[in-house]
């Protein structure tokens, strides 16, 4: 296993043991609302320099969304995904930059395939409609906050994930 590799793992582990996150309630989730836990895996040249545009220009999103960047979205190991939905996240955001202008040339026709091998497993366990892919150029700030906005939403309707601490 390379060293990336290991180290998005344990970013996952982190995230299901809530290592270095204040427990304190904020807000609605001190009423008892469900607030998501959204993980986003990010191309370093697009998706992830829109998060930082939107950031930059004081653009709101969900604040439960945590952002793991690769270098490119062609980069995005399936496993990942299936194993930060099992350690407790809600939903996966899997951005890339737009199909044909991606730096790594065929990047993101990769991690389309990859993102159609990860919807067929999971819906096996219920779970293809927590996973969403967008393309989202480095321009982009405004599109990448309505998306985690849209997403929040949609996966506090689907409610908790099923699967959370069932398997591992």
């Amino acid at each position: 296993m390379e060293k990336r590799e290991r180290g998005i793992l344990l970013e996952a582990e982190k995230f299901k043991e809530n290592k270095g996150v204040k427990k304190e309630k904020m807000g609605e989730e001190a009423k008892g609302e469900f607030e998501p836990k959204i993980i986003g895996f990010t191309c370093n040249w697009c998706t992830y320099a829109g998060a930082d545009l939107a950031g930059t220009s004081r653009k709101k999103y969900p604040p439960n969304v945590r952002l793991i960047r690769l270098m490119c979205s062609g980069r995005l190991d399936p496993m990942f995904v299936l194993k930060v939905l099992l350690n407790g996240a809600d939903a996966v955001f899997i951005g890339g930059c737009h199909p044909g202008e991606c730096h790594y040339i065929k990047g993101n026709f990769y991690a389309r395939r990859r993102i159609a091998a990860i919807r067929t497993i999971l819906k096996q366990f219920g779970l293809d409609n927590r996973v969403r892919a967008e393309w989202c150029s480095a321009s982009e700030g405004d599109k990448f906050a309505r998306i985690m906005k849209e997403m929040a939403e949609d996966i506090k309707k689907l409610g908790p994930n099923p699967m959370r601490g069932k398997i591992l």
